[in-house]
């Protein structure tokens, strides 16, 4: 279960339409942003591939100047015996 710290930028101007577009982005939270563009978001997702794919759905935002991961941690998710439910062995 990945969750990563995500700085997106935009143009001051559009500021207000890019925080309505990552509101409506599943697995965005926004913690924030300034009067220069900058939004710090938290990507919260099941798999790296889910995260991966929200990243480039991010970027390929015209409004979205660049979003970059600026802190990850994975989670191993343990079932109720203590086992990995992950396919990997």
């Amino acid at each position: 279960m990945p969750i990563s710290g995500v700085v997106i930028t935009t143009r001051p101007e559009d500021l207000d339409q890019t925080q309505r577009f990552l509101a409506a982005c599943v697995g965005v939270e926004v913690h924030g942003a300034d009067d220069q563009g900058n939004i710090v978001a938290v990507f919260d997702t099941r798999t790296t591939g889910e995260m991966e794919h929200l990243l480039k759905t991010v970027n390929a935002c015209p409004l979205v100047l660049h979003a970059g991961i600026t802190y990850l941690n994975m989670e191993d998710v343990v079932d109720d015996e203590g086992l990995n439910s992950g396919t990997f062995r």
